[in-house]
């Protein structure tokens, strides 16, 4: 560890006092203490975000812009997640919209881009993303005549194939890019700045889908430049809550579906109903969570940088260890970027002879929890060949130590031996 690295990770609370603000990190299963691997399908929760969805129940509940105190509560509690979630992707207030699920809002998106879009107009998605980035905008295949393509992903590395995406670019009259800054599948990470800079230069919008990327990597919306990109609170440690950014001149041109009496100004206007106001308090509560990690004090941004930067170089050593480990088994198919590459601490994997699911029941059966299937992500499963078998998926997150990447490791010894 370099000097630098040393005095970001002394400026950051250790693992270990991490760990003690998540109380399902006391449960047990078989005796032993559970490993919770399946982060990249959602984190486990801190008390401080459960303390603020129930505070706000409890003390706050309301519907919004009444003239009584715990309605006018419900404003400023919304008001100041808008902010939270501005910080989190550098962006401002008025461009945070929250909803259901980040799939929700994309559908919701992708409908009012559609009423801007005529058969000849092409949106270009790839082949590395979850299908949640995928099937929103081959939905307008069917109900505006658009096209749709597909960039290529390269299997051998599971990485994005540039070329391909600069000649779909540059062949077609590409109206949108939808690309994932990082694959929930294979841990890719994409240089999302490259490719805005491409859409821009083919006159296109930029939608990022940002669900696996922003637990393990610090959103930057003002630097990459891009025109949408959407997240999931519950992937980084909150309720289950969407959150799409929009540049602020998008939301107001856009002619998003709405009631006639709703709100007609950005973010309000891409809002369609009641939201689930317990769980933006409790989405606000898991921003100031990570930003609470920093040892120092600051504006919170700033401490998220901080937080981020050292989060992430753990993350790393953790997945060169698990990298390295499930790579000496006999029978064990990594896939995905090795550790050298931008990526994130997540690893999916196949034992042959064994199907992905009895793995993770047998996983399980050592109060290791981790995820199996393709993720959503079936056009990687298809690409990989495993579409029938499935993967098995291992990710590491704040609360991960080196003892449970051990035990996977020799967990799955046990199984390939058997």
């Amino acid at each position: 560890m370099s000097v630098q690295a040393e005095v970001h990770d002394r400026n950051v609370l250790s693992t270990e006092a991490i760990r003690e603000r998540f109380p399902a990190l006391e449960r047990r299963h078989n005796g032993r203490a559970v490993a919770y691997f399946d982060g990249p399908g959602g984190t486990q929760v801190p008390r401080s975000v459960v303390e603020a969805v129930s505070d706000y129940l409890l003390h706050h509940n309301a519907n919004t812009h009444w003239s009584f105190p715990t309605s006018g509560e419900t404003d400023r509690i919304l008001a100041e997640a808008r902010l939270a979630l501005a910080d989190f992707v550098n962006a401002t207030a008025e461009e945070i919209v929250f909803g259901p699920n980040m799939t929700t809002l994309t559908f919701h998106l992708a409908r009012a881009i559609g009423r801007r879009l005529s058969p000849g107009d092409a949106i270009v998605v790839t082949e590395l993303d979850h299908h949640a980035n995928v099937d929103p905008w081959r939905a307008l295949e069917r109900d505006r005549g658009v096209t749709i393509l597909s960039a290529r992903m390269i299997p051998e590395t599971g990485e994005l194939d540039w070329a391909d995406l600069d000649r779909l670019m540059t062949d077609h009259r590409v109206r949108v890019l939808a690309i994932g800054a990082a694959s929930n599948a294979l841990g890719t990470i994409n240089d999302v700045a490259r490719a805005t800079a491409i859409a821009r230069e083919a006159q296109a919008w930029s939608f990022i889908d940002a669900v696996h990327y922003a637990p393990h990597a610090l959103v930057d919306v003002a630097a990459w430049g891009c025109d949408f990109l959407a997240c999931s609170a519950y992937k980084f440690h909150g309720p289950h809550v969407g959150v799409l950014y929009g540049r602020r001149a998008l939301l107001e041109s856009l002619d998003f579906p709405r009631l006639e009496p709703a709100p007609d100004s950005a973010p309000d206007r891409a809002e369609t109903g009641t939201q689930n106001h317990e769980g933006i308090a409790g989405t606000r509560a898991a921003v100031d969570f990570l930003a609470s990690l920093a040892a120092t004090a600051g504006p919170r941004r700033e401490r998220l940088e901080l937080v981020y930067q050292t989060l992430h170089a753990r993350g790393a050593s953790l997945f060169r260890k698990l990298w390295d480990g499930l790579g000496a088994i006999p029978g064990v198919t990594r896939f995905g970027p090795p550790p050298a590459a931008p990526r994130t601490p997540t690893l999916s994997f196949a034992l042959a002879g064994h199907l992905a699911r009895d793995v993770a029941e047998s996983l399980a059966e050592q109060a290791i929890f981790a995820s199996h299937g393709n993720f959503y992500a079936l056009t990687v499963a298809n690409r990989l060949g495993v579409a029938a078998s499935g993967l098995v998926r291992l990710g590491c997150a704040c609360y991960t130590t080196e003892e449970e990447v051990e035990r996977v490791i020799t967990a799955v010894e046990g199984i390939a031996a058997r």
